[in-house]
C-alpha cells in the first residue's frame, strides 16, 4: 500500500528538471511488491557497477562499465494470450530525470540490452520489451491474433505505461521527459507510437523505419522468387561492385561535388543497360538477365486495390544487395510475413507468391496492425511532440523512399511544411546503409539533437554526421532536414562539414 500511495502521489508532483541528477527514493527490492494491473514483477534487484552479466544471446556478455542501477523485469498480460516480457533499468544515483525506451529489429523477440546500456550510461531510466514472444520469427503469430497485436503495437505501449508508473514509484517523481529511440523495426515502433499513442512520448527518434512492413515483405519475396528460378540472373559480389561504381560515376556529380556519394538518388537516372555485355563471355559487364535484376531491385510495385506505391531500393545501395536480391534479413522477414501471418501456412514457399493478389492480401490480413502508414500526426504535434526520422540513402534492407514518401504524405495531410517542420523533421543520409555503416557519414547523435529540440526548443537545422575508416574520422558532413541537401559552399575541403550548407 505504501508503494501504491507513493505512485499516486508521484504523479501529482511536478517533474524535476532534467538538468539536476536525481537519486532513488524507495529501495529497488521494494518494487517486487508493486501491484500493477495485468503485470507481474519477476525481478527487482540492485546491480552493482560493472557487475551485470547478460545472456550470451544478447551479444554483450560481461559488462563492466555500467553504473549501479535497479534492474526490474516484468511480465505483462493485457490479454489472456499475451506474454509480454520487459525490463526497466533505473539509475541508483545521478538519474537525469528522463525516460528512454528503445526498440527492436525485424521480428526479434528479445530485450534490447545494448541500446539499454547506451541509454543508462547517459543517465536515463530505460526500458525494452520482447514484443510478446521469443525468437526472431513470425511463427508466434500462427493462430494467435492477440500476439500479432502485441507485436504490432500493444507491447510497446503497455511497456511504456508500466515503465512510467515504476519510475514514479522508485524516484517519488515522474519522468520530466519521455523519449523513444529505435531503428528498423524500432523505427516502425516509433512511428506507430506517434500515430497511435501521441501522449506516450515527448520526443521520438525513428531510424530507417519499416513503415510499410507488408510492402517491404512483398518486394523482398518477389525478387527472391525470380532469382530462385534463374541462377543466371543473380548478381555476384563483383557484379554488384561493378554496378555500384557505374551508378556512382553517373550520378555522383549531380549535386555539384564529386565525392563518391549520391546526395539525392531520386535524381539519378542511371540505366543498368549501360553495362550490358556486347558479346557472350565478355568481362566487366552484365548479361541481359542481370540487367533485368538490377531494374527489378530499383522498381516500384503497388497494391492493386489501394494503388499505394511500394518503393524498390535506391541507386547507390548495390553494395548491400545479396545474391538473392534484398538482404538476408529482408528476405527472411518477408517469407515469415507471408508464411505465418498472411497465409497461416508454415509450408508456404516463395515460389507461391502472386504479386497481383498477395500484396493486397497482406494489407488486408494484418497491414493495419503492423504497418505505420497513417499520415495524421496532428494529435502528436498538437501535444507538442517532436519527431526526428532518419534514413540512409544506401539502405538495401528498407527502402529509403519509404521515408521520403511518407514525409510527403504527412505534409499533404496536414497542410504543408509550415504546419509540420516545427514538430517533425526527416534527415536523409547519403551513402549510409541500414541504420549504420556504408560509404557515407553514418555516425551522429540524434539523442542530443532531440533533447535540444524538446527541452530547449532548438530545432535541428542540421545534424553533423561523420565517417571513419579503421577508427579514424575521415569525413564529416551535415545531414539536412528533407528536402534540403548539403550544398558545397565552393571553398574548403569536401571532407569537412563546415564547407557545406543546407539548402
Amino acid at each position: 500500500m505504501k508503494l501504491l500511495a507513493a505512485t499516486a502521489f508521484a504523479f501529482l508532483l511536478a517533474g524535476l528538471t532534467a538538468d539536476h541528477p536525481v537519486d532513488a527514493g524507495d529501495s529497488c527490492s521494494d518494487l517486487s511488491h508493486l501491484a500493477l494491473l495485468n503485470t507481474t514483477i519477476t525481478l527487482a534487484q540492485t546491480i552493482e557497477a560493472g557487475s551485470l552479466t547478460l545472456p550470451v544471446s544478447s551479444s554483450s556478455g560481461q559488462v563492466r562499465t555500467l553504473p549501479r542501477f535497479c534492474r526490474v523485469a516484468a511480465t505483462l498480460k493485457p490479454t489472456a494470450d499475451s506474454d509480454i516480457k520487459m525490463e526497466l533499468w533505473l539509475p541508483s544515483s545521478g538519474w537525469n530525470g528522463k525516460f528512454q525506451a528503445v526498440g527492436n529489429g525485424a521480428f526479434n523477440g528479445s530485450i534490447g540490452y545494448p541500446a539499454m546500456m547506451a541509454a543508462l550510461t547517459r543517465g536515463y531510466a530505460t526500458s525494452s520489451t520482447d514484443t510478446g514472444h521469443v525468437g526472431n520469427s513470425a511463427s508466434f503469430g500462427l493462430g494467435h491474433s492477440e500476439k500479432v497485436i502485441d507485436f504490432g503495437w500493444r507491447a510497446v505501449h503497455e511497456m511504456t505505461a508500466t515503465s512510467k508508473t515504476i519510475i514514479a514509484t522508485y524516484y517519488e517523481t515522474g519522468a520530466k521527459f519521455s523519449y523513444w529511440n529505435g531503428c528498423s523495426a524500432g523505427g516502425r515502433q516509433a512511428m506507430k507510437e506517434a500515430q497511435r499513442f501521441p501522449a506516450d512520448f515527448d520526443g521520438i527518434i525513428a531510424g530507417a523505419p519499416g513503415l510499410d512492413w507488408t510492402g517491404r515483405a512483398a518486394q523482398a519475396v518477389r525478387v527472391a522468387q525470380v532469382l530462385e528460378k534463374k541462377d543466371a540472373a543473380r548478381l555476384s559480389p563483383a557484379d554488384r561492385q561493378l554496378l555500384h561504381r557505374a551508378v556512382v560515376d553517373a550520378c555522383d556529380a549531380l549535386d555539384g561535388v564529386k565525392d563518391g556519394l549520391i546526395e539525392n538518388p531520386t535524381r539519378c537516372r542511371f540505366d543498368p543497360s549501360a553495362l550490358l555485355c556486347k558479346t557472350a563471355g565478355q568481362g566487366g559487364c552484365l548479361t541481359k538477365e542481370q540487367v533485368d535484376t538490377a531494374r527489378l531491385m530499383y522498381s516500384t510495385i503497388s497494391n492493386p486495390d489501394t494503388k499505394r506505391e511500394i518503393a524498390g531500393v535506391a541507386p547507390g545501395s548495390e553494395l548491400g544487395w545479396t545474391d538473392m536480391g534484398w538482404t538476408e534479413s529482408a528476405r527472411a522477414t518477408g517469407l515469415d510475413q507471408f508464411r505465418f501471418l498472411v497465409f497461416g501456412d508454415p509450408t508456404w514457399e516463395v515460389r507461391a507468391f502472386n504479386l497481383d493478389s498477395d500484396v493486397a492480401r497482406a494489407d488486408r490480413t494484418d497491414g493495419n496492425i503492423i504497418n505505420a502508414l497513417d499520415p495524421n500526426l496532428q494529435p502528436f504535434i498538437d501535444r507538442g511532440g517532436k519527431l526526428i526520422q532518419y534514413h540512409g540513402w544506401s539502405d538495401a534492407q528498407i527502402s529509403p523512399e519509404n521515408s521520403t514518401r511518407y514525409y510527403t504524405r504527412v505534409l499533404e495531410a496536414l497542410g504543408g511544411a509550415s504546419r509540420v517542420q516545427g514538430s517533425y523533421r526527416l534527415f536523409m543520409a547519403p551513402g549510409m546503409a541500414h541504420c549504420a555503416g556504408g560509404e557515407g557519414p553514418n555516425t551522429f547523435d540524434m539523442v542530443a539533437a532531440l533533447e535540444q529540440w524538446v527541452e530547449h526548443h532548438q530545432a535541428p537545422d542540421q545534424i553533423v554526421a561523420s565517417h571513419a575508416t579503421n577508427g579514424v574520422v575521415d569525413r564529416t558532413r551535415p545531414l539536412c532536414p528533407y528536402p534540403q541537401v548539403a550544398t558545397y559552399k565552393g571553398a574548403g575541403s569536401t571532407d569537412e562539414a563546415a564547407s557545406f550548407v543546407c539548402r
